[in-house]
C-alpha cells in the first residue's frame, strides 16, 4: 500500500523539518514547500494527499491559496492559524478548509486531525452502507449522492465537488432526514471532537454545502431550528 502523501506549506523551516521528520516517524510521505509558488510546483509534480496550510505566508497567503486550491481540486487541507483567532478560521472554512489546528500546536495533535480527515476521505462507501440497509445511492430532490465514490451529482446530472468537510456534513444530513440534529451532534457525526462554546464551523460548513446544494432559496433542504441545531427537511430514499 503506498504511503499517503502529505504536503506541509509554511515558510518557517524550523516547523517544515519538525513536522517532515514526525510525519515520516509515522509513515507519511512528506513534502515541504515555503510558500504558494513552491506550493504550486509540488502540486504539478504529483499527486499529493492532503495539505497543511500555514495561514501568514509571504506573497500569496494561506486563505488565497486556499481559495485557489478549491477552484480546481478537493485536495483535503487543514489550516494552521494563530492561536485565539476564531475569525481567520471561519475565513478558512469559509474558503473551503477540511479542518484547521491552532499555533502552537502538538504535532500529535496535528497528526489526529491529518489520519481523521483522511479517513474520511479514503473510508470505504460499505462502511456506511449497513447489511440490508438498501443500495448505496442514496436520492433526495433529484440529487445523488454515491457513497461508493463518495460523489454528489445534482439533478441534471453534473458533478458537484465537495471539500471532506461538506461530503461528511451532507452524508450526517441525509443519513438522518427529518431529525433535528444540534451542533454539538453535527460535530461529533463529522469532526469527532469536542467544540468550544463558540465553535461556528457547522454553521460556516452549512453555508457552504446550502450554496452547492440549494438553488432556489423557497425551497430549503437544510432548514434551521431556532434554538436547536438544523434539520435536512427533503425526502430521502436509498436506490
Amino acid at each position: 500500500m503506498s504511503l499517503h502523501h502529505i504536503l506541509v506549506v509554511d515558510d518557517n523551516k524550523e516547523i517544515r523539518d519538525l513536522l517532515g521528520r514526525f510525519l515520516r516517524m509515522h509513515d507519511f510521505k512528506v513534502t515541504a514547500a515555503r510558500d504558494g509558488y513552491e506550493m504550486r510546483e509540488c502540486l504539478r509534480n504529483g499527486p499529493i494527499d492532503l495539505l497543511v496550510l500555514d495561514l501568514m505566508l509571504p506573497g500569496d497567503d494561506g486563505l488565497k491559496l486556499c481559495r485557489e486550491l478549491r477552484s480546481t481540486s478537493a485536495v483535503p487541507i487543514i489550516m494552521l492559524t494563530a492561536m485565539g483567532e476564531e475569525t481567520d478560521r471561519i475565513v478558512g472554512l469559509e474558503m473551503g478548509a477540511d479542518d484547521y489546528v491552532a499555533k502552537p500546536f502538538n504535532p500529535r495533535e496535528l497528526l489526529a486531525r491529518i489520519k481523521a480527515v483522511l479517513r474520511r476521505t479514503t473510508m470505504p462507501g460499505d462502511q456506511f452502507d449497513p447489511p440490508n440497509s438498501g443500495g448505496r445511492i442514496l436520492r433526495f430532490a433529484d440529487w445523488q449522492l454515491d457513497l461508493v465514490r463518495r460523489e454528489l451529482r445534482s439533478p441534471d446530472g453534473a458533478l458537484v465537488e465537495l471539500t471532506t468537510g461538506e461530503y461528511d456534513l451532507l452524508l450526517a444530513f441525509v443519513e438522518n432526514p427529518q431529525r433535528v440534529l444540534t451542533r454539538d451532534q453535527l460535530l461529533d457525526i463529522t469532526r469527532s471532537r469536542a467544540a468550544s462554546a463558540f465553535d461556528r464551523t457547522i454553521d460556516v460548513q452549512v453555508s457552504r454545502l446550502r450554496r452547492k446544494v440549494e438553488t432556489d432559496a423557497e425551497q430549503s433542504m437544510i432548514k434551521t431550528v431556532r434554538g436547536a441545531g438544523y434539520v435536512f427537511a427533503a425526502t430521502v430514499e436509498r436506490l
